[in-house]
């Protein structure tokens, strides 16, 4: 049985087979589904179902409820808003639909980018609940991924928990001052905060940089 989230936000501990597995073997498997999604022609509907099902098969797998892997696709909001005004704007034979004047190039483009997406996320968020953080690093250099790039992942993974809690932090003092997100001019208020979030975090990154150079960092990771 599932022993719930922990560690991480993304992760969900429990025993499987797949959370067993080799984690290098799960980032290949990744990377090599993923591409085969996207070369995918959006006109092979049954392919997506495929895809779809093989995805689900894992996660049932796996013991992750399909809950908490959808209270995550959140993610994927902006791309499912732009998929969405792709049929309004775009040009070429238009149909009618509901009383709306939609291109049919803008339909097809809006599917294209919703199906290989949303799969795209959910095997992505599935290799996050089924591997710890801590073993990504590891994973992506036996990959043979160059090193500064595995090093920018550990950073990633070290520090996200970091700037997590900054921003609920900062979530925290603005709802203690009253602040409530009713409106769309509270919207404004949540970009400052974001702008806020971000230079905080660019500082203490300059400031991590600037301390592995007084203890001889080089440009590589210590064995």
């Amino acid at each position: 049985m599932a022993d719930g989230s922990h560690g991480h936000t993304l992760y969900f501990h429990t025993h499987s087979a797949v959370h067993r597995a080799a984690p290098h073997h799960k980032v290949a498997a990744l990377v090599g589904f993923v591409l085969v999604v996207v070369a995918t022609p959006r006109e092979w509907v049954a392919a997506f179902a495929a895809y779809l099902a093989v995805l689900v098969v894992v996660i049932a797998v796996a013991h992750v409820p399909f809950g908490y892997i959808a209270r995550r696709m959140v993610v994927e909001l902006p791309f499912v808003v732009f998929a969405v005004l792709m049929p309004f704007v775009a040009v070429g034979p238009r149909i009618e639909v509901a009383g709306l004047s939609l291109s049919q190039a803008g339909l097809w483009a809006a599917w294209g980018l919703l199906v290989k997406g949303t799969i795209s996320v959910i095997a992505s968020l599935t290799l996050a609940a089924t591997t710890e953080p801590h073993q990504l690093p590891g994973a992506l250099a036996r990959l043979r991924v160059p090193a500064q790039l595995v090093q920018i992942v550990t950073f990633m993974v070290r520090y996200l928990d970091v700037v997590s809690s900054e921003m609920r932090r900062m979530r925290i003092a603005r709802e203690s001052r009253g602040f409530q997100a009713r409106s769309l001019s509270s919207w404004w208020v949540q970009a400052r905060a974001v702008g806020a979030l971000f230079v905080r975090a660019y500082d203490r990154g300059e400031r991590v940089h600037l301390a592995m150079l007084a203890r001889g960092y080089e440009g590589e990771g210590r064995r």
